[in-house]
């Protein structure tokens, strides 16, 4: 038979048991337990969390918070540092590595005239394909007129030009690059011209194009850079963007640029 000693306490001053004996009976069929009180104190008692021995739980908690917010707050300061310092020495590393430096001159799919100086005060996101390009080059596209759209949306943001080079000159002509473009954004600019003026442009920013054999409907590919650019209202070249980034990742990426920008023009 199981004997159990009880004294019977208010359940608000009980904190727990303690097990203090255990033995069986000679004959093995009845097993004895004690129990002592480990602590009785409740709520205002001299050994409770609110006791004059120190200061209550709800002060002890808030104490915490405020610190842990206060490293919180220092450790996300830091960061925001460090990445402002990488990102001032990524750009500066960019611009003397002289892409895009030079003027160009050529025609937008209106047929006007265009040339570097146009696009001054302006953020230009640029990408050199061709029309003719079966996914990588509408892929891309799209990617940046996302960006665009993403940036559009934002109050107080600047509006971002998007413009489209091409490396096909041969096949696309003012009428095949406004027939193009419409597809995309309305104020996406396509730009052509003559081989000589798109090969001056291209080589300003370091971009690769060279055309494949033709097919037997004189069809061809154009192997060509795969990178999309971020020009600055000053004209310069700050960053560019391979095909693994995403639209999201761009688009935060022009956004820390453009706050940079202004830190400056302040």
């Amino acid at each position: 038979m199981l004997l159990l000693a009880w004294a019977p306490k208010p359940w608000h001053r009980l904190a727990h048991l303690k097990l203090s004996a255990l033995r069986w009976t000679p004959g093995g069929r009845a097993l004895h337990m004690s129990y002592g009180l480990l602590s009785t104190q409740g709520p205002g008692g001299t050994g409770g969390p609110s006791g004059p021995q120190g200061p209550g739980l709800r002060t002890r908690l808030l104490v915490t918070a405020l610190f842990g917010a206060g490293l919180g707050g220092a450790w996300l300061a830091a960061r925001k540092e460090k990445e402002q310092r990488q990102q001032e020495r990524r750009t500066e590393a960019l611009r003397q590595a002289a892409v895009g430096q030079g003027d160009f001159s050529l025609l937008d799919h209106h047929g006007h005239a265009r040339c570097k100086a146009d696009f001054r005060g302006q953020w230009v996101l640029l990408y050199f394909g061709f029309t003719h390009c079966p996914d990588i080059c509408p892929d891309e596209l799209e990617k940046l007129v996302q960006v665009v759209r993403d940036l559009e949306a934002e109050p107080g943001l600047p509006p971002v030009q998007p413009v489209f080079i091409t490396v096909d000159p041969e096949r696309d002509t003012v009428a095949a690059m406004a027939r193009y473009v419409q597809d995309f954004h309305p104020r996406l600019l396509g730009l052509t011209g003559s081989a000589e003026q798109v090969a001056q442009v291209s080589r300003s920013y370091r971009v690769y194009y060279r055309a494949g054999p033709k097919d037997e409907d004189q069809d061809y590919i154009v192997d060509h850079s795969i990178a999309i650019y971020l020009l600055s209202p000053d004209g310069l070249f700050t960053d560019y963007y391979g095909r693994t980034a995403s639209a999201q990742q761009i688009a935060e990426s022009v956004r820390r640029h453009m706050a940079a920008f202004r830190s400056i023009l302040h």
